[in-house]
């Protein structure tokens, strides 16, 4: 397996992607949060401390998305045309983030994907901490990616 993130020396360093194609790319990713129920249960009333948790979590993931290459060495910046986040509760005790990310360029966006439901579960604690500490972000993955060299991917089993 060769590693494109290395030089000839063994040096981290950015891939050369200017000879790849522009094509159109979507990369879907997912994460969970597992809390108490009355946290939840908080959270859907819309009496949570600090405000419509759902609503903060989607800004902050959608900023996130689009400063990923300034967080994450060595990934490229890249135009998104569309970043779409999905937070539902899953049951009375889980909350599912999904990422929805687009882009037409020479590189793919899986990383602002993961990038904007890792930083979406992370305000979704941030806003409910002060009620439950003992939260769990987990599952943190990709789900789906399209476009580019390397084709279509579909994560085959679900969590």
């Amino acid at each position: 397996m060769e590693l494109n993130h290395l030089n000839e020396q063994g040096n981290a360093h950015m891939v050369d992607i200017s000879g790849k194609s522009v094509t159109d790319r979507e990369a879907v990713a997912s994460g969970r949060i597992v809390m108490q129920a009355e946290t939840l249960k908080l959270i859907a009333e819309g009496n949570m401390p600090k405000g419509d948790v759902f609503a903060v979590s989607r800004i902050a993931g959608i900023m996130a998305a689009k400063r990923t290459s300034e967080i994450i060495p060595l990934c490229h910046p890249i135009p998104l045309s569309a970043i779409d986040i999905r937070i539902e509760a899953d049951g009375d005790s889980e909350i599912i983030v999904e990422a929805r990310v687009k882009t037409t360029g020479q590189t793919g966006a899986e990383m602002e994907a993961l990038t904007a439901v890792s930083v979406a579960a992370l305000a979704i604690y941030d806003m409910c901490k002060a009620v439950d500490r003992s939260m769990e972000i987990k599952s943190i993955r990709l789900e789906s990616k399209s476009g580019g060299k390397s084709g279509t991917y579909l994560r085959q089993e679900k969590p």
